[in-house]
């Protein structure tokens, strides 16, 4: 099944904010592998296949560092479509000597983790079969395991690395939140998504369609962490897709309901998750 197209509800692109723009044009053009789609004095909008924006960069007048203890981006995720794809990219990180931050598997994953140039976290990462995914009353087992990189490596095909695969995805999004009742509440309640996850008191995953998590939220950087300042460098919003106009609007009314502001932008709608998180809600 296909995680990321109607009927279900998903990220498709996310835009950040970073302190140079031709820095962080190289990062995720060399390292990353992203093409661009579209560029701007003081903006970029970075794709996979050509066609589809996937995130976009922009650098604030007056930008200033990521403020440590906020809420705000843990990382985006981006979802290659087959693990030989996991494997040019871990040669390719090997042959250019970029540092990860973590490697793990996860069970129903296998994820590499890093950072751009202004500390803007990254998962790389492939899904195993869903139907090898272990759910026990309505959640998914996940865990975090060594991830078996010479395994990995074993089904590279031998072709160089030569950018993003087009069919990558944006997998998933994960945020520091400043409570997680709240969020659970503005995430479940208000845009339909449901929980598959729960790490203790400090961690939720949710989805839509039973994917293992579109969005993952935590409050690893404190519980009330106030957001950061406008034009510092971390996320600045995401977009959430919905499968048709009636979908969007039923979740317009339920935000509403539990009085939420939603503002219109062009064809989009906006709304702020209560630790000041922008979501773009579109079709």
């Amino acid at each position: 099944m296909n995680f990321h197209s109607e009927p279900n509800v998903f990220v498709r692109q996310v835009d950040i904010k970073v302190a140079d723009l031709e820095r962080a044009i190289a990062f995720y053009q060399q390292v990353i592998g992203f093409q661009i789609l579209e560029k701007q004095e003081r903006k970029a909008v970075l794709t996979a296949d050509g066609k589809t924006p996937l995130l976009q960069i922009e650098q604030p007048e007056e930008v200033v560092s990521k403020q440590p203890r906020t809420t705000g981006l843990y990382h985006f995720a981006l979802l290659l479509p087959t693990r030989s794809d996991l494997a040019k990219i871990i040669e390719h990180f090997i042959k250019n000597g970029y540092p990860l931050q973590g490697a793990s598997d996860h069970l129903v994953s296998e994820a590499l983790y890093l950072a751009d140039p202004d500390g803007n976290g990254i998962e790389i990462y492939t899904d195993r079969p869903a139907e090898s995914w272990v759910w026990n009353n309505g959640e998914v087992h996940m865990t975090t395991e060594r991830l078996d990189i010479e395994s990995i490596l074993a089904e590279g095909d031998g072709t160089p690395w030569s950018g993003l695969p087009a069919k990558t995805v944006m997998g998933h999004i994960h945020l520091h939140v400043a409570d997680l009742h709240a969020a659970e509440q503005f995430y479940c309640q208000g845009l339909g998504f449901e929980v598959v996850t729960r790490y203790g008191g400090q961690a939720l995953f949710i989805s839509s369609g039973g994917y293992h998590h579109h969005i993952g939220l935590n409050t690893w950087n404190g519980l009330g962490a106030p957001a950061p300042v406008e034009n510092s460098v971390g996320l600045a919003s995401y977009t959430l897709i919905f499968p048709n106009e009636e979908a969007r609007e039923m979740v317009i009314e339920r935000l509403k309901r539990i009085e939420v502001p939603v503002s219109k932008k062009d064809h989009s709608y906006l709304a702020k998750d209560p630790s000041g998180n922008l979501i773009v809600l579109s079709v």
